[in-house]
């Protein structure tokens, strides 16, 4: 899967690229003159997982209602499977499974009844629900409890209601919102664990908004970051998570004398978080921190190629000055 930034000839009309699953070309969504949701956003998603990434606030239920024909621009183009989302939005929808983030399940019905009528209105005929709904609920590890009612399930069940219905039109894209919002450490990794499994089985393509970055980072192959309506970055996770030329060093303790024996020993160390980053210049910076380590019996932890992380996208701090992933496109 790649994820492109696409911008059609000045003076040409848009049309969606090809094999795109997900298209926004100069995408603009105003409220009034003073609220701008998105803005200029243009990016090109192919098949595959990709993580949907910003601050709440930041567009990303904006976008997701775009693309499901709910919501019309201000102006730009947007398209799903290749079918305009203004003039395309019925299809569009029978065609993709949309998990929300809000609370929004009826709790005097059962899972099965909800999904089953849910089935059948994405056009599936009442055999082919019912089988569809048990099926998806199967593999959303409620098929035991499929007909109590939902207002009797836990916050977890309730999400996987919500993964199931969004699965019972056999989709060709999912759509999901904050999946794992309300959920307690060990429910968001049931979740996330069953959003991966979902995506190597059936192989449905899917774009998953989450405003917790490390989510995206364990479950996702390309990511799209946006913040204030705009795109920060479409890149693939490794990319942004490559290791950088800054070194990580952690001690037990003594950091501070480290930090000022590095000083002194000509290189430049900078505090951060329970180490030091040291700038790697060669082979010989190893051994400079090793020799200034022992010099000072210090117990070293770690020494290691730092690895960026997808929470530097959104923040500047001065510990990661010229090593902070900053946005960028792709062609």
């Amino acid at each position: 899967m790649t994820v492109s930034l696409t911008r059609p000839p000045t003076g040409q009309p848009w049309r969606p690229a090809p094999g795109a699953v997900i298209e926004a070309a100069a995408l603009t969504l105003r409220y009034g003159f003073s609220v701008i949701a998105l803005d200029q956003l243009t990016v090109a998603i192919q098949p595959g997982v990709t993580g949907l990434v910003g601050a709440n606030g930041a567009g990303k239920s904006t976008l997701i209602k775009i693309l499901l024909g709910l919501l019309e621009p201000t102006s730009g183009h947007a398209a799903v499977l290749g079918l305009d989302c203004v003039t395309s939005g019925l299809q569009i929808r029978t065609l993709t499974g949309y998990m929300p983030e809000h609370d929004c399940l009826p709790p005097d019905m059962s899972a099965t009844e909800l999904v089953t009528h849910l089935g059948r209105m994405s056009g599936l005929p009442a055999t082919a629900a019912r089988e569809r709904a048990a099926d998806s609920l199967r593999h959303v590890g409620l098929y035991e409890e499929r007909y109590r009612l939902i207002g009797t399930y836990s916050t977890g069940m309730k999400q996987r209601v919500k993964l199931a219905q969004a699965l019972v039109g056999d989709p060709r894209l999912l759509l999901l919102d904050e999946p794992t919002n309300g959920l307690d450490p060990a429910g968001r990794t049931a979740m996330l664990e069953l959003i991966a499994r979902i995506g190597t089985e059936f192989g449905i393509s899917m774009m998953v908004a989450s405003h917790l970055l490390g989510e995206i980072e364990q479950i996702c192959d390309h990511l799209v970051a946006i913040d204030g309506g705009r795109l920060l970055r479409a890149d693939t996770i490794s990319s942004v998570t490559r290791a950088s030329e800054v070194l990580l060093v952690e001690v037990d303790e003594g950091g501070e004398l480290l930090l000022a024996e590095l000083a002194r020993r000509g290189l430049s160390p900078v505090a951060f978080e329970r180490g030091l980053l040291v700038q790697l210049a060669g082979d010989e910076t190893y051994d400079v921190i090793r020799d200034a380590v022992a010099d000072l019996g210090l117990p070293l932890s770690r020494m290691e190629r730092r690895r960026h992380r997808i929470e530097e996208l959104f923040r500047t701090d001065p510990a990661l000055a010229g090593e902070t992933i900053g946005a960028s496109s792709v062609s």
